[in-house]
């Protein structure tokens, strides 16, 4: 099997701030054809922002499709067209926390939801941090505040941690340490 589909017509169906989702055609391995309906995301980026003593900084913020306050590591998404991810992780963690790093270190990228998106996160890590000024986007409100990194990884093995972005980054990054 070559494991392939092929594109045979596809259809903007909305286009938000954010996403735009696509209705495709999809032609199978065996001929036959499929509707795959995609969204259309245009990546994001997340910071694991740890100080000399092993606390790492993370935000607490309403999200709305859950309607519920969640415990996350700082990130953001990219710009439409394209943006340096990098770059896209120093300007979160600062909007967010207010913290700048001396270092910046990328940990790798993954697939937030495979099946229907194609959102792809970008995770870092950050030290030699120092404090600045917070600017978060005007229709963003978090609170920051730092755990312990063995802490998280309790907490994510107790289900407190949800956010996949924030337990991939929490888990790489005390993988490297």
């Amino acid at each position: 099997m070559k494991l392939k589909e092929i594109k045979k017509s596809s259809e903007t169906i909305y286009e938000g701030k954010v996403i735009t989702v696509e209705r495709d055609i999809a032609i199978l391995e065996n001929g036959a054809e499929a509707v795959r309906e995609v969204v259309r995301h245009p990546g994001g980026v997340g910071v694991v922002a740890m100080d000399n003593e092993g606390y790492v900084y993370m935000v607490r913020q309403f999200r709305y499709p859950f309607y519920e306050t969640t415990l996350e590591i700082p990130a953001g998404k990219l710009d439409r067209g394209g943006e340096d991810t990098r770059q896209a992780g120093i300007r979160e963690l600062r909007e967010e926390t207010g913290l700048v790093a001396d270092n910046i270190e990328y940990l790798g990228d993954f697939y937030a939801t495979p099946g229907f998106c194609d959102e792809k996160l970008a995770i870092y890590f950050a030290t030699g941090l120092h404090q600045g000024d917070t600017d978060p986007d005007e229709d963003e409100f978090v609170e920051c505040e730092k755990y312990h990194i063995d802490e998280l990884v309790e907490m994510i093995n107790r289900g407190e941690i949800k956010d996949a972005k924030s337990v991939i980054g929490i888990l790489m990054t005390k993988n490297k340490l």
